[in-house]
């Protein structure tokens, strides 16, 4: 687990069913164009609504495209409950290399009962975790204590760590040297994070600009600190333009007007994003 890992827009027709041929088109596009790896159904790929016949469409192309192109899946699994977490990575282990479980949501479980959590979803299945710990949106912050704990399970092989910025338990977390990939899933934080020690990051904005971002890490790779942060000062306008609405609306909009994919919508309760918005992150990707 290291370097840019694309995280996938589910594209939709126009119909509203998936477009398995947008999709395939943008998957091989972020691999051609550096990416060393594609994470399918997590929140950019608006995986929680899509039904099950359309989620296994998806893993199916992601797979296909992978496999082709040498690079590893990494698909997204994992509800607030154990026993549901459980059923749905089994499901969906035969398609990954890894498996990106989110810290159970809106219960808010001891640290204690999360590791417990990850340790059960990893002894039901024969592929690597990747636990995703995003406390903004689950409501459940970890101490550096509790994400050192994770990491040292066996059936974890890194994680996806979005903490919202650098605050102490990340900088603890990392001082520590945990000996596993810890892949930064804020957008923004990439570089910053490399510095640190971060292996790199899972990022949406890398459907729109692949090769923007495998220069940043290649250049961090190779200890080239002042290219790296010209690129990530490059890429910040358009991050935060693409995250300037709920994600992924202003993001698909760029993709289809990219001609990555062909129709920018998303599903209920998502809506599209205004023109104005689109408009602002175009500018600052035609930039990077």
């Amino acid at each position: 687990m290291h370097g840019i890992h694309a995280s996938l827009v589910t594209p939709f027709t126009a119909s509203g069913e998936v477009d398995a041929k947008s999709l395939e088109r943008l998957a091989a596009h972020c691999l051609a164009n550096g990416a060393d790896g594609l994470v399918a159904l997590g929140t950019t790929g608006e995986a929680a609504l899509l039904a099950p016949d359309e989620q296994r469409a998806v893993l199916e192309v992601c797979r296909a495209v992978s496999a082709e192109h040498g690079t590893p899946l990494t698909v997204g699994a994992g509800t607030m409950g154990t026993a549901d977490s459980i059923r749905q990575a089994r499901e969906r282990a035969a398609f990954a290399d890894a498996l990106l479980v989110v810290v159970p949501y809106y219960l808010r479980p001891s640290e204690e009962a999360v590791v417990e959590h990850f340790a059960a979803v990893g002894a039901a299945v024969d592929v690597p975790l990747v636990p995703y710990n995003i406390p903004y949106r689950t409501g459940r912050e970890l101490s550096a204590r509790a994400l050192l704990d994770i990491l040292a399970l066996d059936c974890v092989a890194g994680m996806k760590h979005c903490a919202g910025g650098i605050d102490h338990d990340t900088l603890a977390m990392l001082a520590s040297n945990p000996g596993k990939a810890v892949l930064c899933g804020d957008d923004a934080y990439i570089y910053p994070m490399l510095q640190l020690g971060a292996a790199g990051g899972v990022a949406a904005c890398a459907c729109l600009a692949p090769a923007a971002f495998a220069s940043m890490f290649d250049a961090a790779r190779r200890g080239d600190a002042e290219g790296a942060l010209a690129v990530h000062n490059r890429l910040l306008p358009m991050t935060e333009a693409l995250f300037g609405e709920p994600s992924p609306a202003v993001l698909k909009a760029c993709l289809a007007e990219a001609g990555l994919i062909d129709d920018p919508a998303v599903r209920a309760p998502l809506r599209a994003p205004r023109p104005e918005s689109v408009a602002a992150a175009m500018a600052a990707f035609q930039a990077v």
